[in-house]
């Protein structure tokens, strides 16, 4: 049989760039074409049902069912115009993708024939089978119902033949199964609580948003590779591979000229992406090769995490027509760059105004302070926790390594920053500041209000780091869907403020200056909240035993940060801001147990498949061809002169034989250990003991099998290797 691997190269070799059609519009013009957003609205509903709509949209109103019926008919004339015949509800259940049930427009007309109907009732709601969907108890397999709800703040879009309406889901008893019901309550909690904080400084403040500008990093390999690689199709990741020779040491893929074929790769899905209405904005070569970043103009944050889960099921579509295979697995190649999924996060006023921004007077500044101080106040009070959301089977492989951020949540401010806190701090209270009148407040703060932008160098190590006027939550993994971490990160802050704003009245209520309770309560929060601030290296030994010290949560193992979801004071926090309740977040780490033991398990099938049936074969061929080479000097030279001529190939039967002897004995001790968890019915102690037991076997493997590959004959070797995956272009 022809080895797969050099075919699949040859395949890879002759491919050619993919023309892309370009339209003939500039993107401006065709930016949203697939998207029923307010221009289509107001073309397509009456004016009263427009407005009616959009003030649900902007401003919380209550959905008025009446107008459903009138909202869905707009709809389904807009979508027959364009070609769609069917309709779904697009949701995100807990699995980190999204589902969708599709159904046609027809029913029946009475007469015996068929008519096109689609009415507010099924704008509003639809009923997927809630059983076959993780939910971590909350359903029953038995009870099937559930029901997913329209979102009318994501506008609903066209993928192909079919309309696309963003919902919720949430189960026949009321709890939430997915991620977009508790980050919408997530956003509600925190614009209340930062627009009362804001309107200390800005009485005519009624809204606060939050922003949200993504960064997704990628792999892409040739799908022939790809489908070469059996580790690659079944988890996402090499589960064994030696590095190549040459990966990233010389950093000539960063920023360097986009290939051909992955240019037109781009091109297109940037196309398709503007025409359902996702800003992109920039795209480049990442640090490693074959890694790549998209990067939108930012948006709201609900619509941003919408576009986000809608990208990348875009790019797994059009990365298999130009044949490429995408690769979202946070690593999916050991000893090079990780991908992650960069989180740009702010907060912004209804009257324009970036909160995590300096401004030009005193006041607007002393307003930044309070902002920045607050966000971190959240981020200290729930440092744990926050990993917890990030962490993942998949992304506890990128942490900590090749310039993606340790497991450890600290803050990086920037050096005059840094200084402006120490001086609130560190300065007399009575000499900090004065009240001239109406000439309004002056503080004595040398930086302020000269306070600059982006004036100090970025801490790649740091996990939540403030860059300008916004903060980058860098931990993010690149599969992930953002609102598991956002929706953490949007209640923590909202909780720092609630308690902020109260303590400032309490202070206001006993007679003092408002801006006096302002700074005292700030100089309270930046004390409590420095051990979080760290502006040295996140990778040294050092800063893990000064997290230790203040207390921050160093843990590594990923089921057991897990746990900083049910704290007591996690759980305070979630119930209090109305996000989640106790039954529902037990629920959510029954799901986040149970998926992070089913990868692993997964993995460990595959290596042990792979190690039996690919590599041990493989590398008993060669020593059988090893052996006839040793056999037949013997017969050519004698045995004293071909001993000396055969000292080397005898060694590497040797090595062959000790190695693949030991991943027999580790491939059998993987099993048992896998058999012995499999009997653990607690998810939590079964997620532990596949942690403990399971996956360090697996690196002890490829270890073995890593070291096989340098010895055994490279036109043996079955599988791509890492110079073939990472530099076929």
């Amino acid at each position: 049989m022809t080895n797969l691997r050099f075919e699949a190269i040859k395949s890879a070799f002759h491919k050619r760039p993919l023309e892309t059609i370009t339209p003939i519009e500039r993107p401006s013009e065709y930016f949203g074409r697939k998207v029923f957003n307010r221009k289509k609205m107001y073309k397509y509903l009456s004016n009263e049902v427009y407005s009616k709509l959009i003030d649900v949209m902007d401003n919380g109103a209550h959905l008025d069912r009446t107008i459903a019926n009138a909202v869905a008919e707009g709809m389904k004339t807009w979508a027959e115009e364009n070609g769609v015949t069917h309709y779904t509800h697009w949701f995100q259940p807990l699995t980190d993708g999204t589902a969708e049930k599709h159904d046609a427009f027809v029913e029946h007309d009475g007469r015996g024939g068929m008519v096109e109907e689609f009415s507010g009732k099924l704008l509003m709601q639809q009923e997927p089978d809630a059983s076959s969907f993780p939910s971590g108890g909350i359903r029953n397999t038995f009870e099937a119902r559930g029901y997913s709800a329209w979102d009318p703040t994501s506008p609903v879009f066209i993928i192909d033949d079919t309309l696309c309406i963003p919902t919720i889901f949430i189960s026949y008893t009321g709890e939430s199964l997915d991620y977009k019901a508790p980050l919408l309550r997530s956003l509600h909690s925190l614009n209340s609580a930062a627009t009362e904080v804001a309107q200390l400084f800005y009485p005519d403040v009624k809204k606060v948003k939050t922003n949200l500008g993504w960064e997704q990093e990628y792999f892409l390999v040739d799908e022939d590779l790809y489908l070469a690689r059996p580790d690659l199709m079944l988890t996402g990741r090499t589960l064994m591979g030696h590095e190549s020779a040459k990966n990233q040491q010389m950093d000539d893929h960063y920023f360097g000229a986009i290939p051909e074929r992955v240019q037109a790769f781009m091109k297109d899905l940037e196309i398709q992406a503007l025409e359902l209405g996702i800003p992109c904005k920039t795209r480049h070569n990442e640090v490693a090769p074959n890694q790549f970043e998209l990067a939108p103009i930012f948006e709201d944050c609900n619509l941003a995490v919408d576009h986000n889960m809608l990208l990348m099921g875009l790019m797994n579509k059009i990365a298999n027509k130009h044949g490429f295979h995408v690769l979202l697995h946070e690593k999916p190649f050991k000893g090079i760059n990780g991908s992650g999924k960069h989180n740009n996060w702010s907060l912004s006023t209804d009257t324009g105004i970036l909160l995590h921004a300096p401004g030009k007077t005193p006041e607007d500044n002393l307003r930044f302070i309070v902002f920045i101080v607050e966000t971190l106040m959240g981020v200290y009070k729930h440092n744990g926790l926050l990993k917890a959301s990030i962490m993942t089977a998949t992304n506890s492989h990128r942490l900590g390594a090749n310039e993606a951020p340790p497991a450890v949540i600290s803050s990086f401010l920037g050096k005059q920053v840094t200084d402006i806190l120490d001086h609130i701090v560190k300065s007399n209270k009575n000499n900090l500041f004065t009240i001239k009148g109406k000439q309004g407040m002056k503080l004595d703060i040398p930086e302020i209000p000269e306070i600059m932008i982006d004036n100090t160098d970025r801490n790649r190590t740091s996990p939540f780091a403030f860059t300008g006027n916004r903060f980058e939550f860098r931990a993010v993994g690149s599969s992930a869907n953002c609102a598991t971490s956002l929706l953490v990160l949007n209640t923590a802050v909202a909780e720092a403020l609630n308690n902020f704003s109260k303590r400032v009245a309490a202070l206001v209520e006993k007679g003092e200056d408002r801006i006096s309770a302002i700074i005292d309560i700030l100089r309270e929060d930046i004390k409590t909240c420095e051990p979080i601030h760290f502006e040295g290296n996140g990778y040294s030994d050092e800063w893990l035993e000064e997290a230790n010290r203040r207390g921050l949560d160093t843990e590594s193992s990923c089921p057991l940060t897990y746990d900083r979801y049910l704290d007591q004071d996690s759980i305070d926090m979630f119930e209090s801001m109305n996000v989640m309740f106790k039954n529902e977040l037990l629920a959510r780490n029954e799901v986040k147990w149970e998926t992070y033991t089913k990868k692993i398990q997964i993995e460990a099938r595959v290596l042990g498949d792979l190690a039996m049936n690919h590599i041990i074969p493989v590398a008993t061929h060669y020593q059988s061809q090893l052996a006839n080479n040793v056999h037949g000097m013997k017969e050519i030279f004698g045995s004293d002169e071909a001993d000396q001529l055969t000292a080397r190939n005898r060694k590497l039967i040797r090595e062959i034989a000790e190695r693949t002897q030991t991943i027999e004995t580790d491939v059998e001790d993987l099993v048992n250990a896998r058999k012995v968890a499999n009997k653990i019915e607690d998810m939590r102690e079964k997620a532990m003991a596949y942690h403990d037991t399971v996956a360090p076997k697996m690196e002890k493997i490829r270890y073995q099998i890593d070291k096989l590959e340098l010895i055994v004959s490279d036109e043996l070797w079955t599988l791509p290797k890492y110079r073939e995956l990472l530099f076929t272009k």
